[in-house]
Parts: C-alpha cells; sequence; structure tokens
C-alpha cells in the first residue's frame, strides 16, 4: 500500500511498525492489558499525525526548476545510495524537468525509464531526451529528422500462403519468374510508405531480407523489436498505433518524431527516439555500471526519486529529514503521556520512544555512538529548535532545514498512517490459538509415523 500510495518510505515503514510492537510487548510483559495499549496508541497516533502539520518546513516552490527539485530528492537517494546522490539526483531531475508537462499535476512517472548498459562508470551515466531501444537499424540509414514512424506488431516479411502445391519448373526463365510476382507486390508496399513520407519503420519479430532490401532501396530505417513490451512504448512514446497488416498505415496511425537516431554506448547498438511534443515527451535515464547489482540498486533509488517528485507535486509540503521529525514526535508524545489519568499513559509514552528508532538507526549506521547522539538531539529540541537532525555525512547534530536535508510530506504522513493502522489492527486481536497436533499426545502406536514422528 506505501508503494502505491507514495513509492518510497517503505523501510520508514516497516522500522516504526517493528519497533511499536516492540514496546507493545514490553507493556503486556509488565502486566498492562492490550486494550489499554490500544487506548494509548489511538490517542497518540491521532496526535502524530495533526503534529506533523505543525512541523512542516518549507515547500516546493516551483517543480520545473532544476535546482530546487534537485534539492528536495537529494536526501531521498542519500538513504539508498549513500555518496551518489548529488550524481543520481542531478540525472533524476534532468530526466523530470524535461518529461514535465505544463499541467504538472498530469505528470506521468512512466515517462521516465530505466535503461541499465553493463560496463562504465557510475559517472558514465546520462539523460537522453526520449526512447531509448538497444537495437541498431538494420539499414544503413543511422539518423532520420523530423521522423514519420510506422509500428507494425507484426513480422515484415511476404505473405506465406496457408495451402501446398507444387509447381513444375522447365527452364531458368520459370525459375526466375516463380517468385518475381510476390517481390514486386511487397516493393510496392514498401514502395507506398515511402511515397506517403514514412521514413522509419518498427515492427515486433523478425524482418525479412527481402524488407531490409527495399527498405534500403527508399532509404528508410527500419527496426525490429523483439518484446511487444517495448513496441507498446516506442508507439506511445511517438504517438503512433500499431498496425497489424502489412498495409500503408493511415496518417492518423503514423508516429512522428523530431530525430531517430543510432548510437554507440558502451559496445551496445542504440536508437533514440525524441519527440519534444508535449503530451507525451519521454525521458531515458542509461545507467551504466560494473555490475549487474549496483545498476538494480541504482535504479531502484531512481525509482524512488522519481516517485518522490510525483508526491512532491501533489502535496508540496516539505518536513526537516536527518531524524529531526521524529525526535520532535517523540519528545512531544512523551510530554502528552503525563497528562493522561489512566494507565494508557504508559502506552503513549512508549509509543513515543517508539520514534527514537529512527535517529538511532541513522547514528549506528554512521557508525556514531546512539546515546550520545539522542542526548544530543534532546538537548537542541529542549533550547527550542524544531528542525535539528543528525547529519550522517559528518555525525553530527545539525539543522536539517539550513542543511537541506528534507523529506515528503506525504510519503512520510502516509508511512506513519499505515503503520499505525497495522500496530492497531495487530493489537486488536483477541487471542492466537495454536495449532495442536491431529490425535493428541495419547495417539496410538499404529498412527506414528516409523520414523518416530506423529502425522
Amino acid at each position: 500500500m506505501q508503494e502505491n500510495e507514495a513509492g518510497d518510505n517503505t523501510n520508514l515503514l516497516l522500522i516504526i511498525v517493528g519497533e511499536l510492537m516492540l514496546q507493545a510487548a514490553g507493556l503486556i510483559n509488565m502486566g498492562l492489558h492490550p486494550s489499554e495499549i490500544l487506548i494509548g496508541y489511538e490517542k497518540a497516533s491521532k496526535k502524530t499525525i495533526a503534529l506533523l502539520d505543525e512541523l512542516v518546513c518549507c515547500k516546493l516552490e516551483n517543480p520545473r526548476s532544476h535546482a530546487e527539485v534537485k534539492t528536495c530528492i537529494k536526501s531521498v537517494i542519500a538513504s539508498k545510495q549513500f555518496g551518489l546522490e548529488e550524481h543520481l539526483s542531478d540525472l533524476i531531475t534532468t530526466a523530470c524537468v524535461f518529461a514535465m508537462p505544463k499541467n504538472a499535476d498530469r505528470f506521468n512517472v512512466d515517462n521516465i525509464r530505466v535503461q541499465k548498459i553493463l560496463g562504465g562508470g557510475q559517472r558514465d551515466s546520462e539523460v537522453v531526451q526520449g526512447i531509448l531501444v538497444i537495437r541498431a537499424s538494420e539499414t544503413d540509414v543511422h539518423r532520420v529528422e523530423k521522423a514519420k514512424i510506422a509500428v507494425f506488431s507484426t513480422n515484415i516479411e511476404m505473405q506465406q500462403g496457408e495451402t501446398k502445391g507444387t509447381v513444375l519448373l522447365t527452364n531458368a526463365e520459370d525459375l526466375l519468374k516463380y517468385t518475381r510476382g510476390e517481390e514486386e507486390k511487397f516493393e510496392q508496399f514498401i514502395k507506398s510508405m515511402a511515397e506517403a513520407g514514412i521514413t522509419c519503420v518498427v515492427c515486433q519479430g523478425s524482418m525479412s531480407e527481402l524488407a531490409i532490401h527495399f527498405l534500403q532501396k527508399y532509404r528508410m530505417m527500419g527496426l525490429k523489436i523483439m518484446s511487444k513490451w517495448e513496441l507498446k512504448r516506442i508507439a506511445r512514446a511517438v504517438g503512433a498505433s500499431p498496425s497489424v497488416k502489412l498495409e500503408c498505415p493511415k496518417p492518423d496511425d503514423l508516429g512522428y518524431a523530431d530525430t531517430v537516431e543510432f548510437k554507440e554506448i558502451s559496445s551496445s547498438w542504440c536508437t533514440v527516439f525524441q519527440r519534444n511534443m508535449d503530451e507525451n515527451k519521454m525521458a531515458t535515464i542509461i545507467l551504466r555500471g560494473s555490475t549487474n547489482a549496483m545498476l538494480d540498486d541504482c535504479e531502484r533509488a531512481i525509482d524512488n526519486g522519481v516517485s518522490c517528485i510525483k508526491s512532491l507535486i501533489r502535496d508540496k509540503r516539505l518536513l526537516p529529514g536527518a531524524g529531526a521529525t521524529e525526535i520532535i514526535i517523540a519528545q512531544e508524545m512523551q510530554k502528552f503521556s503525563k497528562t493522561q489519568p489512566g494507565l494508557d499513559q504508559y502506552a503513549v509514552e512508549k509509543f513515543g520512544v517508539a520514534f527514537e528508532i529512527i535517529p538511532r538507526t541513522l547514528a549506528e549506521n554512521a557508525g556514531a555512538k546512539a546515546e550520545t547522539v539522542l542526548a544530543d538531539l534532546y538537548s537542541a529540541v529542549n533550547t527550542g529548535s524544531r528542525t535539528s537532525g543528525f547529519d550522517c555525512s559528518d555525525c553530527t547534530v545539525k539543522d536539517a532545514n539550513e542543511a537541506k536535508i528534507l523529506d515528503s510530506f506525504e510519503g512520510k504522513s502516509w508511512a506513519l498512517k499505515l503503520a499505525f493502522d497495522v500496530c492497531l489492527t495487530l493489537l486488536k486481536v483477541d487471542q492466537i490459538i495454536m495449532s495442536k497436533p491431529a490425535g493428541g499426545p495419547n495417539m496410538s502406536k499404529a498412527a506414528q509415523r516409523p520414523d518416530g514422528y506423529d502425522d
């Protein structure tokens, strides 16, 4: 649910849920009834969600500003690929700003593609304004300007007859004339496309040598794509409707691209379709790396970064990161617990303590002493700071807003809402019944398995 709603913060959700349930288990061991814990957690969760609105520190003013968007997503990338956040966030921002429609609310994350190419270093990664496919042209035409594109979801080859027959050839002339009629008809099909102004042909599956010969003759670019999903993406990128019949497509079914160009990247033959029309501008991030594992990790980081931009377009508010939001929640909940008259005050207090897990985890991952970091954070909060967090890059407590360590409000609020929902649902479980072996302990020896275990 978190992945569908926000596309990020899944680790935050799992950590918070685990810590809340751990604190609840401790309270149960102390003798507190689950109903009391449930009451306390419900009170604290409502107050926490309300508190998030007060902790907003800034907003994304312009989703088309490269510098502003890059600043907002840098901490998201740093949490996955620490040390590469500057480079990767620059790639993501460049791609998203290019693919941003006039109405930013209609931004589609599917318009940002990732193409992984093994070889080279991470710094060799780049953004291509268009869609890229790992295919070369079958003809020697490697670049087409203002291309009209025909997309066929079938093979381009001469049609085979459905019935078998026997042909008697008596001389060499008969052999030459045997397939001439079919070839002339096939050439007429290619010629009709050339006359219609089509300069690039894309098909799914095979492209016969005869088809390549005629495409070459009429100076057309030809690509064969094996994957039907990739063919659909190309069709969507250029605005074409795939045709299932080998006939010249209607003008409405044709696609358009500003340029279709062949490039060679790390010994891979690639073709780039670039189209700057607003309705389906696409960008492709070409990821380079030495191992497949590294490429996969970077791809996941990019997916989260793009999802964060989508969340920021929906809700432009930002919260201080680096554990600053969580330490404020921890302190406020512990203060709030002192005002509760019943036993549920212990649950509210432990609810607040659970949020210490985020700055504690940050400190431990950075190699710092967690208790010292927590003490410094509480000290900063007690002096009136609402944005003090722990910066992993230099292991110091500083103002997260000034350091530009920011979190998406929508992503964090969804993570906390779903985490609280899971905890409250588990605490509402009345009883857990342990299953018993069929037949019980007094089972006859005849019903036992020969290896000594009961059935």
